[in-house]
């Protein structure tokens, strides 16, 4: 099976699990208003032509739609997809959605192409975001989410350590319906990432100027918050948003 087969049956199959966790389906309010006010401050003034890759269950999308932002929501996975369109119904939103690979967005000219916790994912980071760079127009943005999953100093591994043991005691369960497969995260170049610079290299290499940098501590600080301690404190991840220019 091809590898982007495997990633699109995996997420599939996580359909049905993926909301359970708040910080998937943003149902907490405090974290809701923090990826809020990070959008506001980061994409171009409503209403703008906005592609969300790797949209999943839309939880994005639905909060740049509520904003007045003209949304197309594109994901690998059918069934995510299915749950962000009966989401964006029950609110009363329009969301074009499409279904395709991250390296194949639809054509358009999009004004800011945006992404939340994707890029690790991708097999060939570089190729997407070089296809996404074709997508907006000649002043166009990117908004690119990510974080430092494996990460940051010399305890991570053991903040990680004492953190599993912790989620065992107390039965703390995994966001997910299953691992991801170990032999599709042996083809992700940015999976293990511990600091922001791949994904910034990433970016610059796809053609994209003007970038720089802005730390989410409130999203950060608001997904702390809501977790049992100590494990808020101990998972945390340093989280970024990435901006920059066609």
């Amino acid at each position: 099976m091809d590898v982007r087969d495997q990633i699109r049956e995996w997420w599939d199959d996580d359909a049905d699990a993926y909301d359970v966790s708040p910080g998937h389906s943003l149902s907490d309010p405090v974290e809701a208003a923090a990826w809020r006010a990070a959008l506001l401050s980061l994409l171009p003034p409503a209403p703008a032509r906005v592609l969300d890759v790797g949209a999943g269950t839309g939880s994005i999308s639905l909060l740049a739609a509520e904003m007045g932002h003209v949304v197309t929501a594109l994901d690998l996975s059918k069934g995510m997809l299915e749950r962000a369109e009966r989401k964006a119904s029950e609110r009363g939103l329009v969301i074009d959605f499409v279904v395709g690979p991250a390296e194949e967005p639809p054509l358009g000219s999009f004004d800011v192409v945006m992404a939340r916790h994707l890029v690790w994912t991708l097999p060939a980071p570089a190729e997407a975001l070089t296809a996404w760079r074709r997508a907006v127009r000649d002043d166009g943005r990117l908004v690119l989410f990510e974080g430092s999953w494996a990460g940051e100093g010399p305890w991570a591994r053991a903040k990680d350590a004492i953190a599993s043991s912790a989620e065992r005691l107390m039965g703390v369960r995994n966001d997910h319906h299953a691992p991801y497969p170990c032999g599709v995260v042996d083809r992700l170049p940015l999976q293990g990432a511990s600091s922001p610079a791949p994904f910034v290299e990433a970016v610059r290499s796809a053609g994209w100027s003007r970038i720089r940098l802005v730390r989410l501590r409130d999203v950060e600080w608001s997904i702390e918050r809501r977790a049992p301690w100590p494990l808020g404190r101990l998972r945390r991840r340093p989280r970024y948003a990435i901006v920059a220019e066609s």
